[in-house]
C-alpha cells in the first residue's frame, strides 16, 4: 500500500513537470553568459508565464538556414537589423504583434516582424590611464601614429565587425577604401569575435577596441572603475539595433506572444542597461538608471535600415578586406 501511494505521488509529481509549458529561445552565445542577460530575462520571464524559458544559443542566422521549418525555436533574440533580411528570407517569422508606438530608439522603426528590444552606438573604447589624448573625430583616429594598437572584429563573423564597415560606408561612402587604408596599419589584429577583442583590451593588449559607447557603463557600475571611455565623434556613430522575432510554426504561440509582450514591458526594458550594458528600445531616458547620466552618448547617429544595409554591406566587406590584406 505503501509502495502503491508513493508511486502514485511519483507518478502525478512527473505529469505536473511534464505538463510545465517550455518556451525555446534562440540566442546568442553572450546572451546567457554569466555577465549576459540571459539569466535576468530568464528569471524575470518565469515569474509570469508559469512556463520553463529555455535559451538555445549558437549562430542566428546560419542555425536558422541549416534548420529551416525543422528548427525548435519558439523565438528567436539578439539578431541585429543589419542580418534581418537573412533572418527574412526564410519565411520562418511571423508578425511581431505588438505596438511599436511604444519605442524609444533614435530613428523611426516600422517593421513588424521584427521588434527592437536594445540598441547601442558603435565606438572605439580606450583606457585614459594610457591614453593622454584620444582621438576627438574619426579623421583624428586615421591620423593617429601607427604605433597605436587598436583590435576590432572580422565583419564576416561578428555583428559588431558588421556595423563597423558599415559605419565607415555611411560615413565616408567611396572614400572608404582610403579610410582602411590608413588604419590598416594601426590594427593590431582582427578577431572572430566581440569578446576575444575585448579581452585583449582589458588585458592590456591594445590601446583601443571596437566595441560600443555603452561599454564603459560596465566597468563604471559593476567594478567601479572609470578608466574606460569611448570616443565620441562629431561624424556620428552607427546605430546597431537588436532584435527579437516569433517562429510562425511555434507549437506554443500563446506563450511565444506573451514573450514577445514582456520584451515591451516595463520589466525587460528596466533590466537591459545593467543585464545588457546597452540601451532601451522602448523606455524613456528619465526611466533609465540615475548612474547613465554620467555616460557620453553621441549627438549624431548614423543608421542603415535593413533594405540599406543588404544593399551595401557585401561592398563594404570586401573594400575592408582588400585594404587589411595589403
Amino acid at each position: 500500500m505503501k509502495y502503491s501511494t508513493f508511486a502514485a505521488g511519483v507518478l502525478t509529481a512527473s505529469s505536473a513537470f511534464a505538463e510545465t509549458p517550455v518556451l525555446t529561445v534562440y540566442a546568442g552565445d553572450y546572451f546567457t553568459s554569466e555577465w549576459g542577460p540571459g539569466p535576468v530575462i530568464e528569471a524575470g520571464f518565469e515569474e509570469i508565464c508559469e512556463c520553463d524559458l529555455q535559451f538555445s544559443t549558437g549562430d542566428l542566422v546560419p542555425r536558422l538556414l541549416l534548420e529551416g521549418k525543422r528548427t525548435k525555436a519558439d523565438v528567436v533574440i539578439g539578431l541585429s537589423s543589419d542580418v534581418t533580411a537573412k533572418a527574412r528570407e526564410t519565411g520562418l517569422f511571423a508578425p511581431h504583434g505588438q505596438d511599436s508606438s511604444a519605442l524609444t530608439l533614435p530613428v523611426e522603426w516600422a517593421d513588424d516582424t521584427f521588434l527592437p528590444f536594445n540598441y547601442g552606438h558603435t565606438a572605439f573604447i580606450y583606457n585614459e590611464t594610457t591614453m593622454d589624448t584620444p582621438p576627438a573625430s574619426f579623421d583624428a583616429l586615421l591620423d593617429l601614429p601607427d604605433d597605436v594598437k587598436i583590435v576590432v572584429q572580422d565583419p564576416r563573423t561578428s555583428l559588431s565587425g558588421l556595423a563597423m564597415v558599415l559605419w565607415v560606408d555611411a560615413v565616408y561612402g567611396e572614400k572608404s577604401a582610403d579610410v582602411w587604408a590608413k588604419l590598416a596599419p594601426k590594427i593590431l589584429t582582427v578577431t572572430k569575435d566581440w569578446s576575444s577583442s575585448y579581452g585583449m583590451f582589458t588585458d592590456g593588449e591594445a590601446d583601443m577596441v571596437l566595441s560600443y559607447t555603452t561599454s564603459p557603463a560596465y566597468h563604471m557600475f559593476a567594478e567601479e572603475d572609470f578608466t574606460k571611455k569611448a570616443a565620441i565623434f562629431p561624424e556620428g556613430h552607427y546605430l546597431m539595433v537588436e532584435t527579437v522575432g516569433k517562429i510562425a510554426t511555434t507549437e506554443k504561440p500563446e506563450l511565444a506572444d506573451a514573450f514577445m509582450a514582456y520584451v515591451m514591458s516595463e520589466g525587460f526594458q528596466t533590466a537591459i542597461p545593467k543585464a545588457n550594458w546597452s540601451l532601451p528600445s522602448a523606455l524613456p531616458k528619465d526611466q533609465w538608471p540615475d548612474e547613465w547620466a554620467q555616460l557620453p552618448l553621441p549627438e549624431n547617429v548614423v543608421f542603415y535600415t535593413e533594405a540599406e544595409a543588404t544593399a551595401v554591406q557585401k561592398q563594404a566587406i570586401e573594400t575592408w578586406r582588400a585594404a587589411l590584406s595589403q
